[in-house]
């Protein structure tokens, strides 16, 4: 029984393979869109907020002291000064058309604030179109701003002769990202998205094509058993999606320079378990479709839009509604890339992610169960 179950089995996923092979064009948007997406996401997809272009009307140019205040700005990587002005028909014309989103306007008698102590005053015009740019940008300036009062404090001290020294004096460490490069936050989430669209999509598609093909009746007629087609059509599936695991993991390592402190052999294990969920999912879709168009339409649905907005693949889970943070529980995606980035990051083990890998392996386990309870051997 055994042998011959086997036997079926291995004709069907042969059968599978010669289909993909006749269809090359399907075949290089398997392989070819997890890489497309990779450079799409990784090289312009990124969360650090630099060279933010700044408008400046200095009235007080003729001044040292403006100028190496200044000064600070230019040789900052956060800021880029995108021109000078004296008045402020430039300055809403430059945030107007988007050439600049910060206008700094120095005051004509800046310098003889600062030379006799007293509060300078700096106005900062911001454009809050987009509020999460906006607001990171500020806090530049009032970094670049704190900086430089404590440049004057320790100046005037030392000129009266006298050691000044701060209150407190914050040495941060950062773990695990060093250099707060985004692109090491993004890259193990965009594999993740990669790996759920794709092996839903493709599987999606295989059942829902023998029925508008009518080449379903003929596998009805056949000895084989529902959950022998269901495996016979994984397995050529799961060896493609785990060539796109390989190939984003290859990419991420050797072409954006993430590194890579976990086990691979953890890494293995755990992306089969969201491998054979995410497969099943595309083939319960198929069952349900059985039409291409639909099936498309259905996995994109269901695994697009959740893994970017629900997932913690770019927002924050703890900064959604205590509403949205329930459905997340119910989002794969969501562990797998919480897995992704502990071993490329911080090297944790399975002690560290044992829920995680539960919640795959429950994932897969009822999706596998599902789509072989959801075919049936008959015609409707």
């Amino acid at each position: 029984m055994i042998k011959q179950s086997l036997k079926r089995i291995n004709a069907i996923a042969w059968k599978e393979f010669v289909q993909i092979k006749r269809d090359p064009r399907s075949l290089a948007l398997a392989l070819g869109i997890p890489v497309f997406l990779l450079l799409i996401f990784g090289y312009g997809l990124s969360l650090d907020i630099d060279h933010v272009p700044t408008i400046v009307w200095n009235q007080d140019a003729s001044s040292q002291v403006s100028r190496d205040f200044l000064l600070n700005f230019k040789n900052s990587k956060y800021f880029k000064i995108a021109g000078y002005t004296d008045n402020y028909r430039d300055i809403e014309r430059m945030i107007n058309n988007g050439g600049a989103m910060l206008a700094l306007i120095i005051p004509k008698d800046f310098s003889h604030y600062v030379e006799s102590g007293k509060t300078a005053p700096l106005q900062l015009i911001t454009d809050g179109s987009d509020a999460n740019t906006a607001t990171i940008a500020m806090g530049y300036v009032r970094s670049v701003v704190a900086g430089y009062n404590v440049q004057l404090l320790t100046k005037t001290f030392n000129q009266k002769g006298l050691n000044f020294s701060q209150s407190l004096d914050v040495r941060p460490r950062i773990w695990f990202n060093e250099g707060l490069v985004s692109t090491w936050f993004i890259t193990p989430g965009v594999i993740a998205m990669i790996i759920m669209i794709i092996s839903a999509l493709l599987t999606s598609l295989t059942v829902a094509r023998e029925w508008e093909r009518g080449t379903m009746e003929q596998l009805i007629s056949t000895p084989v058993k529902a959950p022998e087609l269901i495996i016979g059509k994984f397995i050529p599936y799961f060896t493609i999606a785990f060539f796109d695991l390989l190939i984003g993991l290859v990419m991420a390592r050797f072409l954006f320079d993430v590194p890579f402190r976990g086990s691979y052999l953890l890494l293995f294990f755990l992306s089969a378990l969201f491998l054979t969920g995410a497969l099943s999912q595309g083939i319960i879709i198929s069952v349900v479709a059985k039409s291409q168009l639909m099936a498309c339409q259905l996995a994109a649905l269901t695994t697009l839009l959740p893994t970017i907005l629900l997932s913690g693949f770019i927002y924050p889970i703890f900064n959604m509604p205590k509403a949205l943070q329930v459905v997340t529980y119910f989002i794969p995606a969501r562990y797998y890339i919480v897995v992704l980035r502990d071993l490329f990051l911080k090297g944790n083990g399975i002690v560290t992610l044992w829920d995680e890998a539960l919640f795959l392996f429950l994932f897969a386990f009822v999706m596998l169960f599902l789509a072989v309870r959801k075919f049936k051997k008959r015609v409707a």
